[in-house]
């Protein structure tokens, strides 16, 4: 099933390998693609001399992972191709102690530290791009924890237990048969989900603190370029993030970056840890801030696991997240009519009605992807005339199955209580409101500053970004902030890299001024 390319190629990743592995397959002769899925399994398996296959008689077709011939609690439900493919490399170079991805000591500890047999399930799309981060974050759970299992299911080969469970989007994570999780997912999101709903046992957990000259909090393009900025300026610097890329780690298509003529979030997001780790830059990645203290002289920074980060100086490069519509029902939507992504949750609409609420360019550049799915695509503009660059509107205007409306807002939402039916729409010129019934909703509405940990610490706009003058300094001294969660205007990646360089010179310039 694969070919001889792609099997050179996973033979030098795979090459190093000092565990033994076996893939141990249930199958069902009867099964349609049998043939063809165990093939892929060989295939894989005759890529090193550590790997090896054991057939067993089972229903349809899946395979668990052993390792020295112990389980590692992690197993795939058809076969991890496409963009999950990379997945099922990372569990064999993981399980061995190599690759990325890998936690560090305070998340190993917290992984360890969850109660109770927790049997984890993912429903993906093969074609989604966000499912791999979930499948590799829970695979390496389960590979730290003998307590943890795992199974990754391509949905495309289980529809009836899809339609069973009325899922809609991807990825979704069932713990037991109970919902656990819906879309994009990072290993500390879903460590915390986790504790959340099983508890941990803290009692052998140290408080830890961690001192530097200056933190850099996210991990974005302006944590980043603060980053590096600041190390090549000789300060011991740490990055404490929930992931590298931040709010680019969404993003499909970049193509205004000057001298980069086209990229994507995910190499944007690679690029940028691929940079970080040229300099003597603590990442202390998947850290969600729960508490800070600007009022010293000191500065502290409080993470989830115990931890707390101390320096002088601190750089808030915390970006922004998916902007709500703030209406009653909507959480209960979210992954069932509700959604963010078009690209990994858009074909479950196929042959549907669905509406984009936004007009600018992520609104028009995910109608633009849906119409070639969906039967009919209506896009919803609060202003009344569109935002997004005129190449774009003009792609949009050309396509039949499209609407667009002007001057509306969102202002209720409908459905049958497990997913969403419609939503009610105001006229802002003639007042009049209507329902229009839908299939799928998917926001594209713009950006909220990640700034709620940060409130009465520093001074904020209404809004919630963080007040900066043409120097980048907030209201407290030695405290600066960048990019999408400050004032800075216009949220665009090349801006907040400037941004964020902007504040590390600037703190770097105050400290040869402080008093030793």
């Amino acid at each position: 099933m694969l070919d001889q390319q792609v099997i050179s190629q996973v033979k030098g990743v795979l090459g190093n390998l000092s565990t033994s592995f076996t893939f141990v397959v249930e199958r069902s002769l009867a099964c349609a693609k049998v043939k063809e899925f165990s093939s892929f399994v060989e295939d894989v398996a005759s890529c090193s001399p550590r790997l090896s296959v054991e057939y067993r008689n089972g229903k349809d077709f899946r395979f668990s992972i052993l390792r020295n011939g112990e389980p590692t609690g992690v197993s795939f439900r058809g076969i991890p191709s496409g963009h999950e493919f990379t997945s099922l490399l990372l569990v064999l170079l993981n399980g061995d102690g190599q690759g990325r991805n890998l936690p560090d000591a305070a998340l190993l500890q917290r992984i360890k530290a969850l109660k109770g047999d927790i049997r984890l399930t993912t429903y993906v799309s093969l074609t989604c791009t966000n499912c791999p981060d979930v499948v590799q974050a829970l695979n390496i759970m389960a590979l730290s924890n003998p307590s943890i299992s795992h199974e990754t299911v391509d949905g495309a080969i289980c529809q009836d237990e899809v339609e069973k469970r009325n899922i809609q989007a991807v990825p979704a994570v069932y713990l037991g048969d109970e919902l656990l999780h819906v879309g994009r997912g990072t290993l500390g999101g879903l460590l915390e989900e986790l504790e959340d709903h099983l508890g941990a046992d803290t009692t052998s957990g140290e408080k830890v603190e961690h001192s530097f000259d200056l933190l850099v909090l996210g991990g974005g393009p302006a944590g980043v370029a603060a980053a590096i900025y600041a190390a090549r300026k000789g300060k011991n610097v740490a990055v404490v993030a929930q992931r590298i890329g931040g709010q680019v780690n969404d993003t499909t298509g970049i193509e205004n970056i000057i001298s980069v003529p086209l990229t994507t979030g995910s190499q944007l997001a690679s690029d940028l840890a691929t940079h970080l780790s040229k300099y003597p830059i603590s990442v202390c990645n998947n850290r969600r801030i729960t508490h800070v203290d600007f009022s010293g002289p000191v500065k502290r920074v409080e993470t989830r696991g115990g931890e707390t980060y101390l320096a002088p100086q601190v750089i808030i490069a915390t970006g922004a997240g998916w902007r709500r519509l703030g209406l009653p029902d909507e959480d209960k939507y979210v992954g069932h009519g509700i959604h963010f992504c078009p690209h990994c949750d858009g074909p479950f609409y196929k042959g549907k009605n669905v509406a984009v609420i936004g007009g600018g360019n992520s609104g028009v550049e995910a109608a633009i992807d849906l119409a070639g799915i969906c039967r009919h695509v209506t896009v919803f503009e609060f202003a009344n005339k569109m935002k997004a660059d005129d190449v774009l509107q003009q792609k949009l205007w050309s396509m039949p199955n499209v609407d667009i409306v002007m001057s509306s807002q969102t202002i209720g939402l409908t459905g049958d209580g497990t997913k969403l039916t419609g939503i009610d729409v105001r006229d802002l010129q003639t007042e009049k409101e209507r329902h229009v019934a839908l299939d799928g909703v998917f926001l594209q509405i713009g950006l909220q500053p990640n700034s709620d940990v940060f409130r009465g610490a520093v001074e904020m706009t209404p809004r919630g970004e963080i007040v900066v003058d043409n120097r980048n300094h907030t209201s407290v001294k030695g405290v600066y902030a960048a990019g999408d969660v400050s004032t800075t205007p216009f949220k665009q990646i090349m801006i907040a890299m400037g941004d964020g360089a902007k504040a590390a010179l600037s703190a770097f310039e105050d400290s040869l001024y402080q008093p030793s």
